[in-house]
């Protein structure tokens, strides 16, 4: 990936968009915030402040500006922001990792998978990626099912495998390679 990506909005399933980070976002950094879980894996300030919440939006925006990712904000149909997905750069210049987390008042309709659908598909259709890696963890049975949903297949368990405030947790790792088929799952018989 090139420093100074352009974050691009994208249309996905159902009337959800995904877009840039803006400071009016800061409504759903709070509620993100008071999630029992989000903080611990993301870099979601917890507790929230409204310094804080400025600093992790800024911090979106730098990832996009020093090229290390795609920082998008999941919008729902009645354009409220209900959560976060984004597409992050590796050493290989032809692969990236995806994740997503999406807000207590947004979820159960669809937002996660809608949103990684449109990431994955645009990703290895626009931006040529031949791999993409997702980590979930074990225990994060709607993120397996999302992960899955999404034409991911899972390959293995890592140990320790991802690092968050909380410590080292064991993580199943998920791919879709560019030639899965675009939002069908890999995982079907």
């Amino acid at each position: 990936m090139e420093p100074h990506l352009l974050v691009p909005e994208l249309a996905a399933d159902g009337g959800f968009t995904l877009r840039p980070w803006r400071l009016t976002d800061l409504p759903l950094v709070r509620e993100a915030a008071a999630d029992d879980y989000i903080p611990l894996i993301t870099t979601v300030p917890s507790p929230y402040t409204e310094p804080e919440g400025v600093a992790l939006v800024e911090r979106q925006w730098g990832r996009a500006a020093t090229g290390t990712g795609y920082p998008f904000v999941i919008v729902d149909p009645d354009g409220r922001p209900v959560g976060n997905a984004g597409l992050w750069s590796r050493p290989e210049p032809d692969r990236a990792s995806v994740g997503y987390w999406v807000v207590a008042s947004g979820r159960g309709r669809g937002a996660a998978l809608t949103a990684l659908r449109a990431v994955a598909d645009w990703a290895l259709r626009d931006l040529g990626l031949t791999r993409l890696e997702l980590h979930v963890e074990p225990w994060n049975t709607a993120s397996v099912r999302t992960a899955e949903r999404a034409g991911f297949r899972r390959e293995r368990l890592v140990r320790d495998g991802v690092r968050t405030r909380s410590g080292y947790r064991d993580v199943f790792l998920y791919a879709r390679p560019a030639d899965a088929a675009p939002g069908a799952s890999a995982n079907a018989p």
